[in-house]
């Protein structure tokens, strides 16, 4: 069976949080629910980090304008997690090439990043803190979700991680003046930060 389907999904999953795949992949591997997770992810020097960046994210994640400051670092980062662990799932399952698994894996995590840094923006522009612990519940019971039901159907899960891509790419389209918003007002806050470290220099 080709892992085309599960490279796709974990690059979706990634996109949104790369550490919550690397922990439900080593788990499922660790645990034998699936022969298709290579060893690498089920270490626990890969593990225990991936559990403490996961804490760290679920709390950054719930947080108004820290969660847009957290998936900015995470730019890079997510998708080179999608690219790293479909490469790995290429290795293993060996239907799929490496090189290809791993393009596959980061430009869908990459796509889903855009997505979830875009709608994080457009949340932002509102002042009520709510929508963001709402929306990363939801991200974070959706990857959980989906990853799991990977492991058992992944064409069914691939198909399903493509409509939430898809959908998700349509609205942050309709999202854009909202995500503009964010930024004005994030470069309106930096320059009064500026202006009043000018008009007040510190002490001595």
């Amino acid at each position: 069976m080709s892992v085309l389907p599960l490279v796709f999904t974990s690059g979706w999953a990634s996109g949104v949080n790369a550490y919550a795949v690397v922990l439900l992949l080593g788990f499922f591997g660790a645990t034998g629910v699936s022969d298709e997770v290579p060893e690498t992810l089920q270490r626990p020097e890969v593990l225990i980090p991936a559990g403490v960046l996961f804490l760290c994210e679920t709390v950054a994640d719930k947080i108004p304008y820290v969660d847009s400051v957290w998936d900015s670092v995470h730019t890079v980062i997510r998708p080179a997690a999608g690219a790293w662990v479909g490469a790995l799932l290429a290795g293993q399952s060996g239907s799929l090439s490496d090189l290809t698994a791993g393009a596959i894996g980061g430009s869908t995590a990459l796509a889903s990043h855009a997505v979830k840094a875009g709608t994080r923006m457009a949340v932002n522009s509102s002042p009520e803190p709510f929508s963001n612990v709402i929306l990363s519940l939801a991200e974070d019971l959706g990857v959980g979700g989906i990853v799991t039901f990977a492991m058992f159907h992944p064409e069914a899960a691939a198909v399903i991680a493509g409509v939430l891509l898809v959908a998700g790419l349509v609205a942050l389209y309709f999202l854009v003046s909202r995500i503009r918003r964010f930024l004005r007002r994030r470069a309106q806050r930096r320059e009064e930060r500026r202006l009043a470290a000018r008009t007040n220099p510190p002490d001595g």
